[in-house]
């Protein structure tokens, strides 16, 4: 075997690697834009007190989790009387009834809001279902945290956008804000 072959053998057999880490590629990009990400279990340390599940939602910072359970609680409070640890204006579980969609091919639709975390996708086993090319499979998530709706974008491809701006952590909702994924836009409603 001279040198030709062998720089020829080698150059096949690079551009197979190169073939199969492409194919590879696109199947981990498929199978993620269809299954959704991974959820990787965090690793507790055995001194700190355990925390209960429900107490946390998912996806959320450390440091926004640590800050969460310092923050006072905002608790209802009687008739007549400003509740103190709910900002003026944001969506909250006792002034805020519906989810309306504005615009898109479900717009009109009205969803009544409990007290239940609302997932949003292209996704089946979503609550609200999106059917549109720029909304991800598992696309954001609408929770209540100490009695205020909060928008999180669950890593997108195409974003999350809060009036405007695009949600890159778990962020407060006003009433009325325009709330913006794929075509869709809706608001959180009285």
């Amino acid at each position: 075997m001279n040198v030709s072959e062998l720089t020829l053998l080698v150059l096949r057999i690079g551009f197979l690697l190169l073939l199969w880490m492409f194919i590879f590629g696109i199947v981990y990009a498929l199978r993620s834009d269809l299954f959704g990400q991974r959820v990787r279990k965090m690793k507790t340390d055995a001194a700190a007190a355990p925390v209960p599940a429900s107490a946390v939602p998912a996806a959320v910072p450390a440091a926004a989790a640590a800050e969460a359970f310092t923050a006072p609680v905002a608790r209802a409070s009687p008739a007549g009387q400003e509740n103190p640890g709910v900002q003026a204006g944001m969506a909250t579980s006792l002034n805020t009834t519906r989810l309306v969609i504005t615009s898109g091919p479900k717009a009109g639709t009205e969803f009544p809001l409990g007290t239940e975390t609302i997932t949003i996708g292209r996704s089946s086993d979503s609550s609200l279902v999106i059917r549109d090319d720029y909304t991800s499979t598992h696309h954001a998530r609408l929770m209540l945290w100490h009695d205020e709706w909060m928008l999180q974008d669950l890593d997108s491809t195409n974003g999350t956008f809060l009036a405007g701006s695009r949600v890159t952590v778990p962020t407060k909702i006003p009433l009325n804000a325009t709330v913006k994924i794929g075509a869709t836009s809706f608001e959180l409603r009285r």
